[in-house]
């Protein structure tokens, strides 16, 4: 199984894990963040989107009003947030397939709510809060059992 855990213990931690992930995949790549508000799902993009040489951290926010930031020239990193969309039809105005073919890494946020959308292939990063600023990830690629 290919499953992975992780423990962060400070936002810069959770960043450079990220840009650590981000510099073993090979576009194009559908990369699921599932967590909680809170949870550090963007904090996480961040270092995906520096490891993959499209934006400084600084530069990555959370795409929860537009619903999809690009990074890179060439975009390079799609950072898209489902959390405001109720229905498969709101999502479906997003153009996701067409997205999903391109050569970037396409970060979702909240899209384990709408699951007929999502690739076979993907990977999907559970991070949840544990006590203060430390953070569990577990990294799962797909197709492949969650662990």
């Amino acid at each position: 199984m290919n499953c992975r855990r992780f423990r962060t213990e400070s936002e810069a931690e959770t960043i450079a894990l990220g840009a650590q992930l981000a510099r073993h995949w090979r576009a194009p790549k559908v990369v699921l963040l599932i967590g909680n508000l809170g949870a550090g799902k963007t904090t996480l993009a961040k270092g995906i989107a520096e490891g993959l040489g499209a934006a400084e951290r600084n530069e990555v926010s959370s795409p929860t009003f537009p619903l999809i930031h690009e990074y890179g020239d060439p975009v390079r990193v799609y950072h898209v947030d489902l959390y405001r969309l109720d229905t498969l039809a709101e999502v479906a105005t997003l153009g996701l397939p067409e997205i999903f073919e391109r050569d970037a890494v396409v970060l979702l946020e909240w899209a384990e709510r709408f699951p007929q959308i999502l690739p076979e292939a993907r990977v999907e990063i559970r991070i949840g809060a544990t006590a203060g600023e430390s953070r569990e990830l577990i990294v799962t690629e797909l197709p492949e059992p969650l662990c």
